[in-house]
């Protein structure tokens, strides 16, 4: 085992909003799931990780969506619901995410336009690097 050694960083300026880099703000991207999953398995999932959003791949490990505790509830109490449906059925996969290279300004306004609590790190190949939430 590692001892990893840590130091407190200065609390973030709005010029740091400017010049940091998603890749500098943003938090483990947390559970990535296949596409293929259930909505009952998604928020089991969810429940164990103790987290509000899950990043679902496509069966090549690629992102596809963010889906959130909020949305699978709405779908599960939907009257169409049954416990075959699966993420890919219910993501909304609107293509909402950063580069690394996006700064904190340009994700937070996006994020505040668009209504999202949270925004996946993406990289070129299209691999979840982690996720940019907006404080509460």
């Amino acid at each position: 085992m590692t001892l990893l050694q840590t130091h407190p960083r200065p609390a973030p300026t709005n010029a740091d909003a400017v010049h940091r880099t998603a890749a500098d703000a943003m938090d483990a991207a947390g559970p990535q799931v296949w596409d293929d999953m259930t909505v009952e398995v998604a928020l089991s999932v969810m429940a164990a990780a103790r987290t509000d959003h899950l990043v679902v791949c496509d069966e090549d490990g690629q992102y596809t969506a963010l889906v959130t505790r909020a949305r699978l509830a709405a779908v599960r109490n939907g009257s169409a619901y049954t416990d075959r449906v699966r993420l890919r059925d219910i993501a909304d996969g609107d293509g909402s995410f950063a580069s690394p290279l996006t700064t904190v300004a340009e994700a937070e306004h996006a994020m505040r336009h668009r209504r999202l609590g949270a925004l996946p790190v993406v990289d070129e190949y299209g691999n979840a690097l982690g996720v940019l939430a907006l404080s509460r």
